[in-house]
């Protein structure tokens, strides 16, 4: 089986480039991110603190987390119910990066991720796949931009959601999660040493893909060529 792990920052665009380059090469797309949104949810509506690793902890046990594929498009399902469209807010992203911290919910997901990997070609991302989930995947890409361009891109997205938001609160909040991805003590972001690094600043989403996918098919060239 060939795995791809794409690691970066939030609203480096991980989802959408790593969904359509999947798609493309037949993969299965693995979106650890909305596993941990999932969770995340569920512990909003628990009404437990996110920020309570003992209070987290103590809910895992309740959680039937799964993921289906309708049409070739990942769904996330949380004890039998579809969330997929409830997982992107705001307050869910917060809620899953509070809880992603802790280490007792990446161990809970951590067995499920690599059984994805062992048992089918798949293109994982995330912020520690080619750091702690996949160490030895054929290909590791760490995806990023500055926090002003990602700000922008997520106030767009927003926007074109009909959704009322203030760009420089959402800069506030990307520079807030950078700062507690990188910082954290389990599995802090950060880029593997054999990542090939891709920064997609001042690109359209079309140019940010074709960065994607060359960087992809010289990899792939490499391995044929030593074969």
């Amino acid at each position: 089986m060939i795995s791809i792990a794409i690691d970066g920052p939030s609203g480096a665009g991980k989802s959408s480039l790593s969904r359509r380059l999947a798609a493309e090469l037949g993969y299965i797309y693995v979106d650890t991110g909305a596993m941990y949104r999932t969770i995340g949810l569920y512990v909003l509506r628990s009404g437990a603190d996110t920020e309570d690793e003992d209070a987290v902890a103590a809910l895992l046990s309740g959680i039937r987390l799964e993921m289906r594929y309708v049409d070739g498009v990942q769904h996330m399902f949380l004890n039998g119910e579809d969330v997929s469209g409830l997982i992107r807010t705001e307050e869910v992203s917060m809620a899953a990066s509070h809880v992603s911290a802790h280490p007792s919910v990446r161990a809970f997901l951590l067995d499920a991720q690599r059984a994805l990997a062992k048992d089918n070609n798949v293109l994982m991302d995330g912020r520690d796949i080619g750091t702690v989930v996949l160490p030895q995947a054929d290909l590791k890409i760490f995806l990023t931009a500055t926090a002003q361009d990602r700000a922008r891109r997520r106030y767009e997205e927003l926007v074109e959601r009909g959704q009322q938001v203030d760009q420089a609160q959402i800069l506030r909040e990307v520079m807030e999660r950078d700062e507690r991805d990188i910082h954290r003590q389990t599995a802090p972001l950060r880029q593997a040493e054999d990542a090939v690094a891709v920064d997609t600043t001042g690109n359209s989403l079309e140019e940010s893909y074709r960065q994607l996918l060359e960087v992809v098919r010289e990899k792939f060239q490499r391995m044929e060529e030593r074969t």
